[in-house]
């Protein structure tokens, strides 16, 4: 990979206060999913989710206003609980979007959950940067769900 090529694959990195089995949960779960994936302000109405190398995804996403869109992908390592690999498409894609690898990695640390995340390469710095302030978001809302304890 070339230097340039490296700036466009975003890296973030996010410690959890909860298990890696429970993380990995709302990651894989359609109803744990639907509780904080998405920027502020935004729903996931519909997550249809076949959790199985090769399986695919699908997920619905309302903003607070505009109409509702879609992104999906397929499965491409599933190691429960610290790896989920993923393809990421959005259905209705921007000129400058690709399909890009996700790759989450989880591992315990001091009670917790590290978080490490890969997606990329991405066509342009701006498409990058929505990934980014997408993922930063969805992290803050998952660790809200997180400090509410499972029923």
């Amino acid at each position: 990979m070339t230097g340039q090529k490296r700036d466009f694959v975003l890296e973030q990195v996010r410690v959890f206060d909860a298990s890696p089995e429970r993380v990995f949960a709302r990651f894989t779960e359609p109803a744990q999913l639907a509780t904080w994936w998405g920027p502020h302000g935004f729903t996931t109405p519909e997550i249809d989710l076949d959790l199985r190398v090769g399986g695919r995804f699908r997920f619905t996403m309302q903003p607070p206003d505009g109409e509702a869109f879609h992104l999906s992908g397929d499965f491409l390592q599933i190691h429960r609980p610290d790896r989920l690999s993923f393809s990421f498409r959005w259905d209705e894609p921007d000129p400058d979007d690709r399909e890009t690898i996700v790759v989450l990695s989880l591992e315990s640390v001091d009670g917790g959950t590290r978080v490490s995340l890969s997606q990329g390469e991405f066509a342009t710095r701006d498409r990058l940067e929505l990934h980014r302030q997408g993922w930063a978001d969805s992290f803050d809302r998952l660790d809200a769900v997180l400090e509410t304890p499972d029923p």
